[in-house]
């Protein structure tokens, strides 16, 4: 059984809605990264700096989102989620998965900020080389792997989605655009949505259970839920 640490509407639940495209049963254990203070102290014995996502599973803890995504994909690869070891497409998924965390994260969260710096000044470089490298990508492929969808978008569409309707700081380009209207008409994506809007109205550090209950797809437009990552601070 996989055992999600999450916080709703935070980076976590891009790993959500990973575990509802996997459809495997989990646990979720709801932290509180919000309070004065953080995520409880004890917490540290998970994720060293107390953030989320983290995931236990047989007994081993797995932090940052791009490990998280390889190790479930890699042990539940039922869904053919994830190209595996000698398919060319390999190289391509673990690079947008890195790229996602070490990348695009951090300069959205720099223009979020107004900061000003020097692209070599740090390693993930600047913010208009990464939109362009996204938009180019996007305006030649449906997914971030190729035509298929995989689980690289589910980070790299819930980057995206935050950016534009959450950060505003991605332009609205029509790569990216229609990117997104393919991805949230995907059931997973629907159902992650609305357990996390049920999780904001629950007590933290109460583990809940899903297994996993096929429904049928509806438009994203009818669900309650309007956005997807809150302050998108976490």
């Amino acid at each position: 059984m996989v055992k999600l640490f999450h916080s709703p509407s935070s980076r976590s639940t891009g790993i959500l809605w990973l575990l509802e495209e996997l459809e495997i049963p989990y646990e979720v254990d709801l932290i509180n990264i919000r309070s004065p203070n953080g995520a409880p102290e004890g917490y540290r014995e998970i994720q060293p700096n107390k953030k989320v996502p983290a995931i236990i599973h047989d007994g081993s803890i797995i932090t940052e989102r791009a490990a998280i995504v390889i190790y479930l994909c890699d042990i539940f690869n039922d869904m053919n989620l994830a190209p595996q070891n000698g398919d060319l497409r390999r190289g391509q998924y673990l690079s947008m998965l890195v790229y996602c965390d070490s990348v695009m994260d951090p300069v959205m969260n720099a223009k979020m900020h107004g900061w000003t710096y020097r692209p070599s000044d740090f390693s993930y470089g600047h913010f208009d080389d990464m939109v362009k490298y996204i938009d180019k990508k996007l305006s030649s492929q449906l997914y971030a792997v190729g035509n298929e969808f995989t689980a690289a978008d589910t980070q790299l569409g819930s980057a995206i989605h935050w950016g534009i309707n959450i950060l505003d700081v991605l332009p609205k380009k029509s790569s990216f655009m229609n990117y997104l209207s393919r991805i949230m008409l995907r059931p997973g994506f629907i159902r992650a949505m609305e357990k996390d809007d049920a999780f904001t109205r629950r007590p933290y550090s109460d583990p809940h259970l899903f297994n996993y209950r096929p429904n049928v797809a509806t438009q994203y437009e009818t669900s309650t839920l309007n956005d997807f990552y809150g302050d998108g601070l976490p």
